[in-house]
């Protein structure tokens, strides 16, 4: 039976998106590179952290997942130059052109960009998780000090792992959602990092405590790394999920806007 043609376009627009950030000359690069930063800082986190007593305080996972702080900023570069570098090179033209439907190139872009983070992230996490159940029991996070060795048979420890990859493909949809109503890397990749790294900053010279709460509620890095916290969840300015939902409505609200952009200008 011959395929609906919106099907039919959608999956030519997917080889098509697939094969341009494959061929692309930073795109292995990116991904090593976030993997890599997202793992030594991990690593270097878990190896700078002491817990000498019971009670220390400290969240196990958390401190093992700290890379993701770093790598997400790499993981939101690859996905602005996924959108920028075709207008830069104006083959967004060619795009277009073989394509005309406009969303449906945009799904395109952000379904491989996601399968792609997907993998990457997956590994990443898995790397970090790894690294902090060697190194975490050797500066006091012992079964003594009441701490299990990571794994992902531990409930919290899944949905934190689950929730980082989950939390790292989001930040990519971010970035191509920006990138997509920008156009140009530079504006994109400031606005992207301010709303991830400035964000906190700003909520931290904040004096009133009902701002500072309200603001991590809202913050996307803020917000959405409360996913990796496993202890003294109430103690949280949002819960787990809540929060990578506020990264979500993040996300959401850049390719849509993107999305409208780019259906109503021209290239």
């Amino acid at each position: 039976m011959r395929r609906a043609s919106g099907t039919y376009d959608f999956g030519r627009a997917a080889r098509a998106e697939w094969t341009k950030l494959r061929t692309a000359g930073d795109t292995g690069r990116l991904l090593l590179l976030a993997v890599a930063l997202t793992v030594a800082v991990g690593c270097g986190t878990a190896k700078a952290v002491k817990c000498p007593d019971t009670g220390c305080g400290q969240d196990a996972v958390r401190l093992a997942l700290t890379g993701v702080t770093v790598g997400q900023a790499v993981v939101a570069v690859l996905a602005v130059l996924a959108v920028s570098g075709e207008y830069g090179s104006g083959m967004i033209r060619t795009t277009l052109t073989a394509m005309p439907g406009r969303i449906t190139v945009l799904t395109a872009k952000a379904t491989v960009l996601t399968a792609v983070v997907l993998v990457s992230g997956t590994a990443a996490i898995l790397a970090s998780l790894l690294a902090g159940r060697l190194i975490l029991p050797g500066n006091g996070f012992t079964g003594a000090h009441g701490y299990a060795p990571l794994s992902l048979a531990d409930g919290p420890t899944l949905r934190a792992a689950a929730g980082s990859v989950l939390y790292l493909v989001l930040i990519a949809l971010l970035g191509l959602g920006v990138a997509t109503a920008v156009r140009a890397a530079a504006p994109a990749i400031g606005i992207v990092l301010g709303l991830l790294y400035v964000f906190p900053v700003v909520t931290g010279v904040v004096d009133d405590p009902d701002w500072q709460r309200h603001l991590q509620q809202i913050s996307p890095m803020t917000a959405g790394l409360a996913v990796q916290a496993t202890v003294r969840l109430g103690e949280l300015p949002i819960g787990p999920w809540a929060g990578l939902g506020v990264l979500a409505a993040w996300a959401a609200t850049a390719l849509l806007a993107g999305g409208l952009l780019l259906h109503g200008r021209d290239a």
